[in-house]
């Protein structure tokens, strides 16, 4: 399983994605996160999904940017490329994953701005080939492992927060989903994106540097939960209370 998060603030976009790669009974490490500077503009790509067919579709994206003569102007047209290449793969090769009993498996989420774009933007691409938006009332996109990370994100952002917010939650969304599933871990893969700077910048985080965080974030949950008090509480241990008989009450 895989761990790529895009994150679409007013300010900009943060991306992080795990590097584990789980096949048969081997982990290994991989990256799934790929920076592209084109046309004055930025752009980045996260991808889920099986690796024979990600890399596959990759290096045909890669093959027919460098063939491409025509510049860039919307993000969405990088985007559309992409799934044309997704398509291209599907029909060589999903006759024949399924033949071995495997499905046609990518997702991708891409994020950043060329020169036409007002603003900065982020697509979550499906293995059909098409894509959505990310919409302001749910300012983020996960592919992969979503269920342990995403109540982070649901609590704790919106759209309005600063980047470097939405990089904090990204990175508690990680440590939640890392400790709960054995297919998602370090290195991380971190993007973050200033709106209208057409500059991606990049950084990866080893266990030991986010140690802190994950220690702090465990530490704060279990002091929150043991303030945590209420008449809701006492009315169920009342009745807990009640049923001890007077002898082991005494005892």
């Amino acid at each position: 399983m895989t761990l790529c998060l895009g994150i679409n603030v007013r300010e900009g976009l943060v991306g992080i994605a795990d590097t584990r790669i789980t096949s048969g009974n081997e982990c290994l490490t991989a990256r799934k996160l790929r920076v592209y500077h084109r046309d004055g503009g930025a752009i980045f790509i996260m991808t889920s999904g099986l690796r024979s067919v990600t890399d596959k579709a990759l290096t045909y994206f890669e093959q027919a940017l460098e063939e491409r003569d025509e510049p860039f102007g919307r993000l969405f047209e990088v985007v559309n490329l992409l799934t044309d290449q997704v398509r291209k793969v599907a029909d060589e090769d999903r006759a024949y994953l399924e033949r071995g009993g495997l499905h046609f498996n990518m997702k991708a989420l891409v994020g950043g701005q060329m020169s036409g774009d007002a603003v900065h933007k982020l697509y979550l691409v499906y293995p059909e080939g098409n894509w959505v938006d990310t919409g302001r009332g749910t300012p983020y996109h996960i592919i992969g492992s979503s269920g342990y990370g995403k109540p982070v994100l649901v609590r704790a952002l919106h759209y309005t927060d600063s980047m470097r917010h939405a990089f904090k939650a990204a990175c508690l969304a990680f440590d939640s989903t890392r400790i709960s599933a054995a297919d998602v871990d370090f290195p991380l893969d971190a993007v973050l994106y200033s709106s209208n700077t057409y500059r991606i910048v990049h950084h990866r985080y080893y266990e030991e540097d986010l140690r802190e965080i994950s220690n702090w974030w465990q530490q704060h949950l279990r002091l929150l939960m043991a303030d945590l008090t209420g008449d809701w509480v006492e009315t169920a241990f009342s009745k807990l209370d009640k049923s001890v008989g007077p002898e082991a009450r005494d005892a």
